[in-house]
């Protein structure tokens, strides 16, 4: 969803985002989330309650014209028929479903805890889909040599730079986007700025500053249109996410590390398992280096060790004698 469509919301959502972005601190990515998930489930209650044609293109349905009254009639049981469509009709997985349970239940309790326009919650009692927890995915050591000897090209210096950045520093993507050159200190450590507008400071190792310095001397100075910008595009703006993700894909590609679901993201878990599983790095302090609230969320990265030693004693080929003893009787 984009900005601009946000105008194009009822006011009581348009409010709601509002008092997610100015007072509970959420980054603008976050508030766009909530908003697209708010806009799908009003088309989606105009379309139940028949307020519309079954036939209509479901992403033009204009719901500005909701008011309380209207938000007044929905109930829990409305909130899980919208669960399951996510799931059987626009084929949302638990992940992505259960956010969306998240931000209903949110800007139900906007409306009647925080603002008090509604006497009861409908939200209150909802359940999230329950999430498979799995192991990061991430690449090994000569994966990540790989991929980094593959970079070139007329912006070679800024991709080189780009990735080493993520495999070193553990940085999200919206992080990286949004870095300035002058984030970057002479005593080569990095201000980063993470969810809720939380800094976090990074120093940088030897690779990264190579690679910064490799890029400051061919960055553009002339004609660039966000001057504070560390990364640029060819048009000399801010660096997109989605181009951030289209070059990591192409030498994900070209390593031949494509297909793997590998992702920008997947570099940070990258970062945090070469840390712990090579660098013998302390947990609570990857946990402040990747910027997580809890060390709960850090923690995956001890259990890729914990299911690599599972798999070691699973390998032993005396496990294999046990098997073929059993198949005997």
């Amino acid at each position: 969803m984009r900005k601009e469509e946000i105008k194009e919301l009822p006011e009581s959502v348009r409010d709601f985002l509002h008092y997610m972005n100015v007072i509970k601190n959420k980054s603008e990515l976050t508030v766009l989330e909530y908003a697209s998930d708010l806009r799908m489930f009003f088309r989606f209650m105009y379309v139940e309650r028949g307020l519309v044609s079954k036939d209509v293109d479901f992403d033009n349905i204009a719901i500005s014209a909701i008011d309380l009254d209207f938000i007044k009639t929905i109930t829990i049981s409305d909130a899980y028929s919208f669960l399951a469509y996510c799931k059987n009709e626009r084929h949302n997985d638990a992940a992505s479903r259960s956010r969306k349970a998240s931000t209903l239940r949110g800007f139900f309790k906007y409306l009647s805890v925080k603002t008090k326009q509604i006497d009861e919650n409908p939200m209150e009692e909802l359940e999230s889909p329950k999430t498979k927890k799995s192991l990061p995915k991430y690449l090994t050591l000569d994966e990540s040599v790989d991929l980094l000897n593959c970079i070139d090209g007329k912006f070679k210096e800024r991709d080189y730079c780009i990735i080493v950045f993520f495999l070193n520093c553990g940085l999200r993507l919206a992080e990286l986007v949004g870095l300035n050159y002058n984030d970057i200190k002479s005593d080569n450590s990095m201000r980063v700025t993470g969810k809720g507008n939380k800094e976090r400071i990074i120093y940088l190792n030897e690779m990264c500053i190579n690679a910064y310095n490799e890029y400051m001397k061919v960055r553009p100075n002339d004609g660039v249109k966000d001057k504070y910008a560390l990364f640029l595009s060819a048009r000399k703006s801010r660096i997109s996410p989605k181009t951030v993700q289209y070059i990591v894909k192409t030498f994900l590609d070209k390593a031949g590390l494509g297909g793997k679901g590998l992702s920008t993201h997947k570099l940070r878990h990258t970062a945090a398992t070469l840390m712990y599983q090579q660098g013998n790095v302390d947990i609570l302090l990857i946990k402040e280096l990747l910027g997580h609230e809890n060390l709960a969320t850090t923690e995956i990265y001890t259990h890729i060790v914990d299911s690599q030693l599972k798999d070691a004693v699973s390998s032993n080929p005396l496990n294999a004698l046990s098997k073929d003893k059993k198949s005997d009787k």
